[in-house]
């Protein structure tokens, strides 16, 4: 297991990989950002992901999230883990199969040195980003925002909100409106695990 972890690691910049293994990331939220954001940051070697969802994979979800068909039925953050260790098993997932709030977050990612919000709902994302600053103001947050449709590609982009609060997407389109694309979706959590991995390494590149 040794050899194929350092296997794992070998195209990675020595001088970064232990940073990453130190690191702790939570994603708030195992479906479309989510799943993705995980499945980058698994490969990246984020050493421990801490991840909270509610809901179990339908067959819907199966056009953009990173489930599988036989998954159907199980409740998101199990599947997740099982898939993110086959993908990574030198790194620890933590999953917490709960409904978030402002009380459960403090518990659930005290401990987190960056946060990832990967909700649908608005309402979710406002408590979310309330609680967080309240409690956490340290430590970055990193807000999903338009990723419904396709193409845009020069629209998606990151902004720095306020303090250590970010946001990545077009924010503008409306995923309760216009149904969300794999390949959007996805750009979105790529950007998203990118911007992680950027304020966890700084100037280490």
């Amino acid at each position: 297991m040794d050899s194929l972890k350092q296997a794992f690691f070998s195209k990675h910049d020595p001088v970064i990989v232990p940073l990453v293994q130190q690191a702790a990331v939570g994603i708030a939220g195992a479906g479309g950002l989510g799943s993705n954001v995980a499945v980058s940051l698994a490969r990246a070697g984020i050493g421990r992901l801490v991840l909270a969802d509610f809901d179990v994979i339908e067959p819907s979800n199966l056009n953009r999230q990173q489930f599988f068909i036989e998954q159907l039925g199980m409740a998101k953050v199990v599947a997740l883990r099982d898939n993110l260790v086959r993908i990574n098993p030198f790194s620890t997932y933590e999953i917490h199969e709960v409904i978030l709030d402002g009380e459960n977050i403090l518990e659930i990612y005290a401990d987190v040195d960056i946060m990832v919000e990967a909700f649908d709902r608005v309402e979710m994302k406002v408590m979310l980003v309330e609680t967080w600053v309240k409690h956490f103001p340290g430590k970055p947050l990193i807000v999903g925002s338009g990723i419904a449709g396709f193409g845009g590609n020069n629209e998606c982009r990151t902004e720095q909100l306020f303090g250590n609060v970010y946001v990545c997407g077009d924010m503008k389109s409306d995923a309760g409106l216009i149904p969300p694309f794999a390949p959007k979706v996805a750009l979105v959590a790529a950007m998203q695990a990118n911007l992680a991995l950027e304020l966890l390494l700084g100037g280490n590149r």
